[in-house]
């Protein structure tokens, strides 16, 4: 079998930039060869950023058919690319089997006047498609396909670097799926983004986002070695409110997840953030936004509020700006830290909750005339 599940006769069947380290000193000594060997691969893989192993010019010849016979470099194939007007960028990529998945692309100043700084931020995607059936979300409407393995996540930052010219300093895992439910393809892709003989980025530069798997938060909190961030898809602040927007709060309610968060800032430095998409009519009462403020509060969470973005075939909308900023205010009461973001990539379907999972037969039909 093939890592995406389905090998097709003649092809090689596991994606090297899933390996890691440890796997590919063990493969090459299980070859004969000599451990520096792998760290030459590690550094024409995430350094120089090869995709043939016929480019990998200081290992032998031999080697590096042993090497085609065992493994593929990248699994993704661009499809489209996309720009908004705020310079947001969505990535379309064709798995080996056929399937897509969105990646976004956004770009921020940061920091004072006169030091700012960019911070250029890739929203990866973990699944194709979601099972957990959020009810404002996009990319759960035509189900769950599968997990993506860890080659598959690496590589859309370094597909979307290529295709860019530019360099990611900046992962979130806010994409198609759910993360926490992919959790050892998930820590993979984690260590090799984070290491030094991988690409490189800083734990504090990478964020999580779940909503609410509360076991696999705890799991999280004592296996990653990184310092990584994590936030925590709210979207309501009393059971009743989130289990209509989210049907994981019946599994893990909010007694549940708070516990997990507790756990967390137990073993976790780094400040926990609520995201917390504003429905109007669902979720944007002003005794939500108090209990919301006071909820933040005892785990000293961090609160991004963002208005509804919408997507088709869904019924809600966004409240009035009036009415947005009367329930960042209301969240400030309880002495909290609390933004209100607004959209970045709405015109391309890009922004929070637009992510789709599509098919095939749907990019076949976009193009015909």
């Amino acid at each position: 079998m093939s890592e995406c599940g389905t090998e097709k006769k003649g092809e090689v069947s596991v994606s090297i930039l899933g390996l890691g380290k440890q796997g590919l000193e063990d493969w090459v000594e299980q070859h004969g060869q000599k451990p520096y060997r792998a760290k030459q691969i590690l550094e024409w893989l995430f350094v120089k950023r090869v995709e043939n192993f016929d480019d990998m010019l200081n290992v032998s010849v031999a080697m590096r058919e042993q090497l085609k016979q065992a493994f593929h470099i990248n699994p993704l194939e661009t499809v489209e690319v996309n720009g908004a007007k705020d310079a947001t960028r969505k990535f379309l990529f064709r798995l080996r089997d056929g399937r897509l998945v969105e990646s976004v692309f956004i770009k921020a100043s940061q920091g004072s006047q006169g030091e700012q700084s960019q911070r250029q931020t890739l929203c990866v995607s973990s699944q194709v498609g979601c099972a957990y059936d959020c009810k404002f979300c996009a990319s759960g409407l035509a189900g769950f396909t599968r997990n993506l393995t860890a080659a598959e996540i690496v590589a859309q930052l370094l597909k979307v670097e290529a295709e860019s010219g530019e360099k990611v300093n900046n992962v979130v895992f806010m994409g198609m799926g759910e993360p926490l439910a992919n959790y050892a393809n998930l820590s993979a892709a984690i260590k090799i983004m984070n290491a030094h003989w991988g690409v490189g980025i800083g734990g504090r530069s990478i964020t999580v986002s779940t909503s609410g798997l509360a076991p696999q938060i705890k799991k999280l909190a004592d296996d990653t070695e990184a310092q990584i961030r994590l936030a925590i898809s709210l979207h309501g602040a009393s059971d009743g409110v989130r289990s209509q927007i989210m049907p994981v709060n019946d599994k893990y309610n909010l007694d549940c997840l708070f516990e997990a968060l507790h756990y967390w800032r137990e073993r976790r430095k780094q400040r926990l953030t609520f995201e917390y998409i504003l429905i109007e009519g669902m979720n944007d009462s002003l005794d939500q936004a108090r209990l919301l403020g006071k909820r933040a509060k005892s785990v000293g969470a961090l609160v991004n509020l963002i208005p509804y973005n919408t997507v088709e075939g869904l019924p809600w909308k966004r409240p009035s700006e009036e009415q947005q900023e009367a329930f960042l205010r209301a969240v400030k009461s309880a002495e909290v830290a609390a933004t209100l973001r607004r959209e970045k990539g709405g015109d391309i379907n890009a922004a929070c909750g637009q992510l789709r999972l599509r098919r095939e037969e749907e990019i076949t039909a976009a193009r015909l005339p």
